[in-house]
């Protein structure tokens, strides 16, 4: 894990975190009042009522801000970390772009491509975070759990909703 936290290190961590809590929050101020759609929605048995994903989405960006510190801690030119790191921004350009293309445009059709793409990258994300540091790995498995999750919620409300 860290050996030493230094004030090096916390700026690090503090731009990991900014960066993907930056993300989430920007992919919800354009998605706000949006989830009236949510609503009107027909869905499946298993979908959560719409505040829980605010929760669960924090959360979740606060662990890969922490994973991808994990990563690139020790130097973003280190072996891996680059490619890791580059997979990992597609990966949060994905998860800004979804919520834009469901909530506001309304093309589930569209989101359910664009989050099937998220997962593919979540889990190679995963592999090569996991290679370079275990519990970066570790850290970033409840995204590919809840992606893989919002990947069944999406294609079932596309399919009611078509």
């Amino acid at each position: 894990m860290i050996k030493t936290f230094n004030a090096k290190n916390l700026k690090k961590l503090l731009i990991c975190l900014a960066i993907s809590l930056g993300t989430g929050g920007l992919s919800a101020l354009f998605t706000r009042g949006s989830q009236e759609f949510y609503n009107t929605l027909a869905k499946p048995f298993f979908a959560p009522p719409a505040y829980i994903f605010g929760i669960v989405w924090t959360i979740l960006y606060t662990l890969i801000g922490i994973a991808s510190f994990l990563v690139v801690k020790d130097g973003i030119d280190n072996s891996g970390v680059t490619e890791s790191f580059k997979l990992y921004i597609v990966n949060l350009i994905l998860l800004f772009i979804w919520p834009i293309v469901f909530f506001n445009f309304h093309i589930l059709s569209l989101s359910v491509i664009i989050i099937i793409a998220s997962l593919f990258c979540a889990i190679m994300v995963f592999t090569k975070f996991y290679e370079i540091n275990k519990a970066a790995g570790y850290l970033y498995l409840p995204l590919v759990l809840w992606i893989l999750f919002a990947t069944v919620l999406n294609v079932s409300i596309w399919y009611l909703n078509r």
